[in-house]
């Protein structure tokens, strides 16, 4: 178990800055996520982490240890890939100990640690079995594995569950977790995920190129995003652009294509001022539908669409005078609204819509 700082990190690849003067901290024990848009550094900055990437500028340290210039296969940590890379050729108890074999550990240290490993990933019997005969997500297992025994200060991963199928993922979420927690393993993973995030992170970062957009807990950053780009990027959202009315206690009064909406800031230190323009986020979940108009926050309009899931119902609302749908999810719906023609009624408590920042 590592706490990872980070002070000044900058790493360019010719002309293009992939790490912009970052600064991160990550408390030992923690599993922390690296999420964001394509190119925007998260792989760059994992990779930097584990000495694959040694930085242009900037420090590294592990606890107190300074391993900026340290290379990869002296930093003790371990990284499991997308593909996990397994040797076709080896059997899983040949796959598992390659590490442990490369650092001359004795073969019956080797013996003990590989079936201590397998075992935390419940694989136990299997060590003779070839690659090419298990399924997919048992060598999704195999490759944690094998990143385990080596006993890492830290723990990569980088997209390891893009490949499975979506049930072995909500599967080996749980699992990952349990092992990282019950070992007390420093984790660092980077997906595209969502979902994958909100469920297992401690706490997550959204880059944006090459900065943290916003670091947080996941409940911080899907109810208070700092910005669009992260309520765009963690859930879905609908933006909303306006113009700041006025504030009456707690609440901003914006105008917008909608008619007045009341809303919080994200920052609650940010007191916007009249006539300054802002974006609103608001979570389909947090749209309630009526068929009489509220009193407050009410978006007036048609359907256009409308999808149903079984456990959630879909909606999306065509207002006059805005060009976007308002799409609306209604949890365990009791009924399916399917009427085009019928005039419905949208709406959100005032803390439920976030005032974020013009984009």
């Amino acid at each position: 178990m590592v706490s990872i700082h980070i002070r000044g990190l900058v790493r360019r690849f010719e002309d293009v800055v992939a790490i912009d003067n970052l600064d991160l901290d990550i408390a030992a024990g923690e599993l922390f996520f690296l999420l964001g848009p394509s190119g925007c550094g998260k792989t760059t900055l994992l990779r930097s982490i584990a000495g694959f990437h040694l930085p242009d500028e900037g420090k590294i340290r592990f606890d107190n240890d300074d391993v900026t210039q340290v290379p990869a296969h002296k930093r003790e940590t371990a990284m499991m890939f997308q593909s996990y890379a397994l040797w076709p050729h080896f059997n899983v108890f040949k796959n598992v100990a390659f590490g442990l074999e490369e650092r001359k550990i004795p073969k019956s240290e080797i013996k003990e640690r590989v079936e201590e490993a397998l075992a935390m990933v419940k694989m136990e019997g299997l060590g003779t079995r070839k690659v090419n005969q298990l399924s997919g997500g048992q060598q999704q297992r195999v490759a944690l594995a094998r990143a385990l025994v080596v006993r890492p200060r830290c723990l990569m991963l980088d997209e390891p569950l893009s490949n499975l199928d979506a049930k072995l993922r909500i599967e080996m979420r749980s699992e990952i977790r349990r092992i990282c927690k019950e070992f007390g393993l420093t984790a660092i993973y980077v997906t595209h995920d969502q979902k994958e995030a909100l469920s297992m992170a401690d706490r997550l970062a959204v880059l944006d190129a090459g900065r943290i957009a916003q670091i947080g807990t996941p409940e911080e950053v899907y109810r208070r995003p700092t910005n669009a780009l992260v309520a765009g990027f963690i859930g879905e959202t609908n933006l909303i652009p306006g113009t700041v009315a006025f504030s009456s206690g707690d609440n901003v009064h914006v105008k917008t294509a909608f008619g007045e909406l009341a809303a919080r800031p994200a920052n609650p230190d940010w007191t916007p001022e009249a006539e300054e323009k802002v974006t609103l986020s608001i979570r389909p979940e947090c749209l309630a539908l009526s068929t009489t108009p509220q009193p407050q926050n009410d978006i007036t309009g048609h359907l256009s669409e409308s999808v149903y899931l079984g456990e959630v119902a879909q909606y999306s609302l065509i207002s006059e005078g805005h060009p976007l749908p308002i799409h609306i999810s209604e949890l365990n719906p009791r009924r399916v609204i399917r009427d085009s023609k019928q005039t419905l009624h949208a709406s959100a408590k005032p803390e439920d819509v976030v005032l974020l920042p013009h984009r």
